[in-house]
């Protein structure tokens, strides 16, 4: 059994975090690529996105023509980045520092073949995988040292096995990468260890927190290795759910919890 990382070990992390040079310049603090949305669903995006452009310096966005008409449409939402076409992605993503793939797609053919496509093209990029790209590709493709963030069910149909702390170990040696399964307890599993993070309560079900969780893990990733990307985002994410719970019970949304994000990871450094 992992060990659960205390209030202590998750400061420290998070004091460990890249940050910004008082002289640094624009694009200097981390790009992210985010590579998701479909016309069914195309706020699982937004989310991403939202709390990513509070950490890095520049948020690209690429989607399917119909949802990047949507999200063009709600700058009111999304003020703090590039909406790019598809036929532009590959450019973008040779720009970015690490690249989230796959908020809001959905389960198609299509999915699978740009999520594959892209794995083969810039097999040494920093990527994150998430929702529809993690149940849809094959997991021999995912490059070495990537992120993936899966929830028990998607863990299952990606690998074919129940998600326990024992498989995600296996499987996270076995590829060479992180696994953040997400849980009432996170673990995060290198092809060395696990630790498991604890916290969350009853709002951190609503949807949307699995979302800001990948665009969290996606911005860290940019400036920052794996493991430590992995395990801070997990650790910011329950944090800031639970002072959202303390503060007006389960009763706050995805967008609350971006907001809260920056609120305790600045309370961590006090």
């Amino acid at each position: 059994m992992s060990n659960t990382i205390t209030r202590e070990e998750g400061v420290e992390i998070i004091i460990s975090l890249y940050r910004p040079d008082s002289d640094s310049h624009k694009g200097q603090n981390g790009k992210v690529m985010v590579v998701g949305g479909s016309y069914l669903f195309h706020a699982a995006s937004l989310w991403a996105l939202e709390v990513a452009s509070r950490i890095v310096d520049m948020v690209f966005y690429s989607s399917v023509p119909s949802n990047n008409e949507i999200v063009n449409k709600l700058k009111e939402e999304f003020r703090n980045g590039i909406v790019v076409p598809r036929e532009e992605i590959e450019s973008y993503i040779e720009e970015a520092d690490a690249v989230l793939i796959g908020p809001g797609m959905e389960r198609t053919d299509e999915t699978k073949k740009l999520t594959e496509g892209l794995f083969k093209k810039y097999p040494f990029k920093k990527w994150v995988v998430d929702a529809g790209a993690l149940q849809m590709t094959d997991p021999n493709l995912i490059p070495k040292n990537s992120i993936i963030t899966p929830h028990h069910q998607e863990f299952q149909r990606m690998f074919g096995v129940v998600g326990t702390e024992d498989t995600a170990f296996e499987m996270a040696k076995k590829y060479n990468i992180v696994v953040l399964l997400k849980g009432k307890e996170d673990v995060v599993c290198t092809s060395e260890k696990c630790v498991r993070v604890a916290g969350g309560n009853a709002g951190m079900t609503k949807g949307g927190t699995g979302d800001v969780l990948a665009g969290l893990v996606t911005a860290l990733y940019a400036k920052n290795d794996a493991r430590t990307s992995a395990i801070g985002a997990s650790y910011l994410n329950k944090l800031a759910g639970d002072r959202l719970f303390e503060k007006q019970d389960f009763m706050y949304n995805a967008s609350d919890l971006s907001r809260e994000i920056p609120v305790v990871y600045r309370e961590c450094l006090e």
